[in-house]
């Protein structure tokens, strides 16, 4: 969880953006994994989550401690808690119309996704805590994931065990295993 304490200031921020953005942006690269061509994870940790902090409290002028703190209720429960991984999962079409389409056949493409470690049975994330991002005619581009491993699921990430990930949707399928730097940060986030 982040707090207060782990935040710079409008004026600290100002100064070390460059190289802290710099840092993130390396950092995210094994972060993300690609399900096909239209699709991707992007797996939060603390260091994703202060970026966006950060950058709202920059984008807002926020230097009010209430207002900071309602930032962090935001973005902490994005967090993996050392039993999961988060993700956002994004839709990803470069043409608008392509993208509403696209959206319109894949309802309930998140609840399709799945991870899976090693032989142990595929994960299915629980999706959308916040809130419910379809409706009858489409689903949202945008979805938050979050996916709960067992004990031994999370022993064998650590230990280096294979990741795969995919989607199992009638209007999207994908399958890849997960590359090792990826594999890597996301055993990170298990104690």
């Amino acid at each position: 969880m982040l707090t207060h304490a782990d935040l710079y200031s409008l004026e600290q921020y100002h100064r070390l953006r460059p190289e802290f953005r710099a840092r993130v942006i390396a950092h995210k690269k094994n972060r993300q994994l690609a399900l096909g061509p239209n699709a991707t994870l992007y797996f939060e940790d603390a260091l994703t989550m202060q970026y966006q902090v950060q950058e709202m409290l920059r984008l807002e002028r926020m230097f009010e401690p209430e207002l900071i703190q309602e930032e962090l209720d935001v973005y902490n429960p994005l967090i993996p808690d050392g039993s999961n991984w988060k993700a956002t999962f994004m839709v990803e079409y470069p043409n608008e119309d392509e993208r509403k389409r696209a959206l319109a056949k894949l309802i309930g493409i998140e609840k399709a996704i799945w991870v899976q470690v090693a032989d142990f049975a595929r994960i299915h994330p629980i999706a959308n805590e916040d809130l419910d991002r379809e409706t009858e005619d489409k689903t949202s581009a945008v979805h938050f994931l979050r996916f709960e491993l067992t004990p031994e699921m999370v022993a064998a990430a650590k230990a280096g065990a294979a990741i795969r990930a995919g989607i199992d949707h009638p209007q999207y399928q994908a399958e890849v295993t997960v590359p090792p730097a990826v594999r890597d940060s996301l055993a990170g986030d298990l104690n």
